[in-house]
């Protein structure tokens, strides 16, 4: 629990601005949690009704290629899509990056949605 409370306090400009959109069932009313711990790893956003997982990556996930993979590996084997932005891609896609993440929702929960 201590690392979950570090990860929310040590979020990046972009985390902290998705979190902002994703937050209170503001985006199409699907509920999103943030460094949600499922096994041994601490995801970005998770909403549990569609079982889809949401990263934002920086830099030091291109070292991490391999443990990435494996880490999603697990999160599938558990019944979660995983989806991964870059960083700098939200900042310049934003709304791209919303409109993969809302049809991802869309393709796994029970929600219809609403605009």
């Amino acid at each position: 629990m201590e690392n979950v409370k570090a990860l929310r306090a040590q979020q990046t400009p972009e985390e902290q601005r998705l979190w902002q959109l994703l937050r209170a069932r503001r985006f199409y009313g699907y509920k999103f949690r943030r460094q949600v711990p499922i096994g041994a790893y601490i995801v970005d956003f998770a909403c549990y009704e569609a079982r889809l997982i949401v990263e934002l990556d920086g830099g030091q996930h291109a070292e991490r290629a391999e443990y990435d993979l494996s880490r999603t590996a697990f999160l599938q084997a558990k019944g979660w899509r995983v989806i991964r932005f870059w960083n700098n891609d939200f900042r310049a896609f934003e709304e791209g990056v919303l409109m993969v993440i809302l049809e991802h929702l869309r393709a796994g929960g029970d929600k219809a949605g609403s605009a």
